[in-house]
């Protein structure tokens, strides 16, 4: 069973991380390949997405966690009910 957001985010400060919030993606958006100013942990936590990272294609649904280095490049694309996940970010 996922844990709660105060649970997530307890968890993800008590790891190092620095920030933690809770992303919301409106159905079928597509991001083509970009990176972030942070690294990141996050759960998805309704809806499904597939992230992209090099040759290698994740199809992530409720309860599935992915990470991503800083500054790593990538893609995401939603799912026709959009997607929620909790993201855990250590910026710099």
């Amino acid at each position: 069973m996922a844990p709660d957001f105060d649970t997530f985010r307890s968890q993800a400060l008590a790891e190092g991380f620095d920030e933690v919030l809770e992303r919301v993606w409106a159905p079928d958006t597509v991001l083509e390949t970009h990176t972030h100013p942070f690294a990141v942990k996050a759960l998805v936590v309704q809806g499904e997405m597939w992230l992209t990272v090099g040759p290698e294609t994740r199809h992530l649904q409720p309860g599935e966690l992915f990470e991503l280095d800083h500054a790593e490049p990538h893609s995401e694309r939603y799912g026709p009910e959009g997607a929620t996940y909790w993201a855990a970010r250590l910026n710099g």
